[in-house]
């Protein structure tokens, strides 16, 4: 009875681990750029040296991202740019750190750099993009950021870093940005194309994570009452073992 009652918990565990991944993804269904998280459970014996493997816990494994994209918007907006299949925007983190992103709903700072709406400076190929007072930008369709000024020809200020690598060499970290997996800044793919005035927005399905919340849900509920009948199996087992004694 104790191998049902220890299934039906370590079930229950990775279920509330599940939910609180689709409740994240939920939360960002209107994100822009967002990347949807996804959840992966692998069975996992415990046992002591010299003894059966009567027992099977669920742990979360190596969890990712899904990478395909999702929808475009049009904003007309000369900062907002959309990439045009793969690829990833090159920011300055908060830790310092090159990070990639698919949001490119980028703002000017005060001083003139060109950052995201969190905040962080994107960046360039000879670093971060600073645009002068008082010019008109545009966003070529290879990264390259140019500016006009009044009666003046169009100049080019610098070219936004985009880079390319398959999920599985990127980790999402608690800030929703992706960083190489071995720590090292991706090199710059001059192969890659934006759309000027697109945003991207998030791959997340809302129907599908609602139906996957309810099917949790009662999934939990099935483990649940697991955990009762084998507890009123015991109770009943006690019962009959006191009448003997």
């Amino acid at each position: 009875m104790d191998r049902s009652i220890y299934t039906a918990m370590t079930g229950a565990k990775a279920l509330l681990q599940r939910q609180e991944t689709i409740s994240h993804n939920l939360a960002n269904a209107s994100t822009t750029g967002f990347r949807a998280d996804m959840a992966a459970y692998r069975s996992v014996p415990v046992r002591a040296d010299g003894t059966a493997t009567t027992r099977v816990a669920s742990l979360e494994a190596t969890s990712g991202f899904d990478a395909s994209q999702g929808p475009l918007m049009s904003t007309g907006r000369s900062l907002d740019v959309a990439l045009k299949g793969p690829g990833y925007f090159a920011v300055q983190g908060l830790d310092g750190n090159e990070a990639y992103t698919r949001d490119g709903s980028f703002v000017l700072a005060a001083d003139g750099t060109l950052q995201t709406g969190h905040g962080m400076s994107v960046v360039g190929e000879g670093g971060a993009i600073t645009i002068p007072p008082g010019m008109e930008v545009s966003i070529g369709a290879d990264g390259t950021v140019s500016a006009k000024g009044p009666n003046q020809p169009s100049v080019m200020i610098g070219k936004i870093k985009l880079v390319d690598a398959p999920a599985a060499a990127l980790v999402k970290g608690g800030d929703g940005l992706l960083r190489a997996r071995d720590g090292e800044a991706l090199p710059d793919d001059p192969s890659l194309r934006v759309s000027e005035g697109m945003l991207e927005g998030s791959n997340v399905n809302a129907v599908e994570a609602m139906v996957g919340m309810i099917a949790l849900s009662r999934q939990f509920e099935i483990q649940m009452k697991m955990m009762q009948s084998t507890e009123a199996n015991e109770q009943k087992a006690a019962q009959l073992l006191s009448l003997k004694s």
